[in-house]
């Protein structure tokens, strides 16, 4: 995504609201395809707005799946602005807690998530204690 005039807010910067949107499209894309099905947000937790994005700048906004209950999803949501050689900037980042609904919009189940890596096992370990409170 080019950052345009229409997306920055009167200082100039990218608008919040424009972001969390393109956060939320994401983060459902994400939880649609590890779910294999529709999904909800549900909450938006620990929103961190880390610096600004300028006008025409390049946008990257990326999710994953870290941890997952019976029917719901935790997705860590990253923003990043990228520079001409490829140098990406984290702008904002984000935890998005999605479920997955059945054809009557109702809770689903979904398959538990099998971390594979450290940083992941790392990741799913953190969203487990959070759930845990």
């Amino acid at each position: 995504q080019i950052l345009r005039k229409e997306n920055m807010n009167g200082a100039d910067r990218l608008f919040g609201g424009h972001l969390l949107t393109w956060m939320d499209e994401v983060s459902a894309v994400c939880a649609r395809r590890y779910a294999k099905g529709p999904v909800t947000t549900a909450c938006i937790e620990n929103v961190r707005f880390l610096c600004p994005a300028r006008l025409n700048q390049i946008l990257a906004v990326t999710a994953k799946v870290v941890y997952t209950g019976r029917t719901s999803m935790e997705g860590l949501v990253r923003a990043e602005v990228e520079d001409c050689d490829g140098m990406r900037t984290l702008i904002a980042d984000a935890r998005f807690i999605l479920v997955a609904l059945d054809e009557n919009e109702h809770p689903r189940a979904i398959l538990p998530l099998c971390p594979e890596t450290e940083e992941e096992r790392a990741l799913y370990e953190e969203a487990r204690q959070r759930r845990a409170k």
